[in-house]
């Protein structure tokens, strides 16, 4: 028998694994995860009832075109539903958008540091990933980032509010930008955070869509909507993006329990927002009480909070997990940390109060 594997496409070579926040250990001292951005209020009224209703019949295959969803949607965001495509979470439509847009030869511009799928995401179709750096001040550099457009780029992912550092890119800035990216760039903007900003001069991303074909928007059900088991986002484009999306879709890739769980939670929005302005008070009291500490932090826009530690931020992840709470460290870099229920926020506030007297 012949021991030569099967070939396989060179650009696999060296991509970085994706790593999930580390979950809180079974049986151990570590009692709350604040390392995956997830909403720690269970889901909203009605939904899980619509789930169970919908868990009788996933014997069957889901609405593939995502029907009701896209129908709620449409109506939410007054857009055309040929402007809508659905994906497994907002990662998974960027995914799509990558393959639909880029391959070998190919360049996608992104923040870095930034989310952490995009290089994953953008090696895996072949394409030239272009990294720029953040400012100082831990922001996107619009600037850079289109003084490093060529004409080889093909797509740009502007994350706002950023993921890991909250901050966040403001209307004047963000105009400015898009004036000077040719019309055949896609840009996209990716909003999973999105119902957690509370600046004023932070656009929304669907209004800058209407007035700029080359402009798409990402949203999520995982983060605010607290659904982030059940795997939904969707894309909000122009026409000819949109039905690309459709295009490289996994065929029923969204679940109908997904579905009809976004559906039920799009009529919850009083509860929702109830919740997001919850946790944006709790977020307002952590980054005081950091800053009170001696902590310079960011000013986050998202439900989670940033501190860059550099050589320091795996000693401060492991006395985090001894004292009850798990963070999401990038090594050599900094912290994330989810805002979650206020006792895991107290335990994390503890802390860095003891971590950084040793500072």
């Amino acid at each position: 028998m012949s021991e030569t594997s099967p070939k396989l496409r060179a650009e696999l070579e060296g991509i970085p694994t994706y790593k999930p926040g580390k979950p809180a250990a079974a049986g151990g001292p570590v009692a709350y995860k604040l390392s995956s951005n997830e909403n720690p209020y269970p889901p909203l009224p009605g939904v899980m009832e619509t789930v169970a209703a919908a868990a009788g019949s996933f014997n069957r295959y889901p609405d593939m075109a995502c029907t009701a969803l896209m129908s709620e949607l449409a109506d939410r965001f007054a857009v055309p539903l040929t402007h809508l495509a659905t994906g497994t979470g907002s990662v998974g439509v960027a995914q799509q958008l990558v393959q639909a847009t880029s391959g070998p030869g190919d360049e996608v511009i992104y923040a870095w540091r930034s989310f952490e799928a995009y290089p994953i995401i953008t090696q895996i179709s072949g394409a030239t990933s272009v990294r720029v750096p953040l400012t100082p001040g831990d922001v996107h550099d619009l600037d850079a980032m289109a003084d490093a457009v060529t004409d080889r780029t093909r797509l740009i992912f502007v994350c706002n509010p950023n993921n890991p550092t909250g901050t966040v890119v403001r209307r004047a800035e963000l105009e400015r930008f898009l004036d000077r990216v040719p019309s055949d760039v896609l840009v996209v903007l990716d909003e999973a955070y999105r119902e957690f900003m509370r600046d004023p001069e932070v656009p929304d991303g669907v209004e800058i869509y209407r007035r700029r074909p080359n402009v798409c928007v990402l949203r999520t059900f995982s983060k605010a909507y607290g659904l982030a088991g059940l795997r939904v986002g969707f894309a909000i484009a122009h026409e000819p993006v949109a039905a690309a999306l459709r295009k490289t879709a996994v065929p029923f890739g969204v679940s109908q329990l997904a579905q009809d769980a976004a559906v039920a939670s799009l009529r919850a929005e009083d509860a929702l927002l109830g919740r997001v302005g919850s946790l944006v008070c709790e977020r307002n009291r952590v980054v005081e009480t950091l800053r009170g500490q001696g902590w310079t932090v960011p000013e986050t826009q998202a439900n989670f909070v940033w501190l860059r530690l550099g050589e320091r931020t795996v000693d401060f992840a492991a006395v985090c997990e001894q004292a009850g709470v798990v963070v999401r460290p990038f090594p050599g870099e900094g912290v994330r940390v989810t805002i979650g229920e206020t006792e895991a926020n107290d335990i994390f506030l503890k802390t860095t109060e003891g971590f950084r007297k040793e500072l």
